[in-house]
């Protein structure tokens, strides 16, 4: 099974909203060097039909995920111009097409004004961001049933399916920030009514923590860049990732950190 193959089968599933049988499944030998070499062959696809990077996702921050989905480590992906949109206004629509098995994930975003340092010191990762957003990312997995391995979910991509970005909030007009990363909570709810409850804490501590583990990740693996100035990065769901279908509206409130929530409306 070569990247080539690999890559070529998990496209095919993404275009057409058809499963496939995980690799891991297929050949007991699938690993996470492996598993990079067809995550990098569906990125250098993605560059040749035009598509641009904009960020990182980072994905099973959530250690409270690990056992449902029997991944134990953070994974990351690419987040890209046509997988990222922006709601401003606190709505968005998403047509969720032939995303396979959609499920939503509230997130907190950083952006970086400064290439970030590799360090575990929040005060110094925060010094190099300029704004912070609520937003939800969208995540697919190719994979019936959400069964997977790690590996299987890094050639992935990551799931990632999409990202929706809310009103960008100056890190300088939110008081402690690094604190209230730490400690604030958010609320989920499917048409008005409240599914999951989370907390800054549930991805490795803080999303600052959650970036820091990227960081360092990035920093071991040659053949992925480090992140640099201009680039947004989504920092794993803040709770359990629940499925979405058409028609269902969810919505967010978060509490103890000057973040609006967000309302996303989905559609076929």
């Amino acid at each position: 099974m070569s990247a080539e193959r690999c890559a070529a089968e998990l496209r095919d599933a993404f275009a057409s909203g058809r499963s496939i049988a995980t690799f891991t499944s297929r050949d007991p030998s699938f690993d996470l060097a492996r598993a990079n070499a067809v995550a990098e062959t569906l990125h250098r696809a993605r560059l040749a039909r035009g598509e641009r990077p904009v960020g990182r996702k980072i994905g099973f921050t959530n250690r409270n995920l690990w056992a449902e989905y029997g991944v134990y480590e953070p994974i990351w992906g690419y987040v890209y111009d046509t997988t990222l949109s922006l709601a401003r206004s606190g709505r968005a629509e998403l047509a969720l097409g032939r995303l396979l098995e959609p499920r939503i994930e509230p997130e907190i975003v950083l952006h970086f004004a400064r290439t970030p340092p590799t360090t575990r010191d929040e005060s110094a990762i925060l010094a190099c961001v300029d704004w912070i957003a609520h937003g939800f990312e969208i995540v697919q997995s190719p994979f019936a049933g959400w069964k997977f391995k790690a590996a299987d979910t890094v050639a992935a991509g990551g799931l990632h399916g999409a990202l929706v970005v809310g009103a960008p909030i100056a890190v300088a007009s939110i008081p402690d920030a690094a604190k209230r990363l730490r400690d604030f909570r958010v609320a989920l709810a499917r048409n008005g009514v409240v599914q999951a409850e989370g907390a800054g804490p549930n991805v490795l501590d803080s999303p600052l923590c959650a970036f820091a583990h990227l960081a360092e990740g990035l920093a071991r693996t040659p053949q992925s860049p480090a992140v640099e100035a201009g680039e947004l990065v989504t920092t794993g769901t803040l709770t359990a990732a629940l499925l979405v279908k058409p028609g269902e509206t969810w919505s967010t409130s978060l509490t103890g950190i000057d973040l609006p929530g967000l309302a996303i409306a989905f559609r076929e």
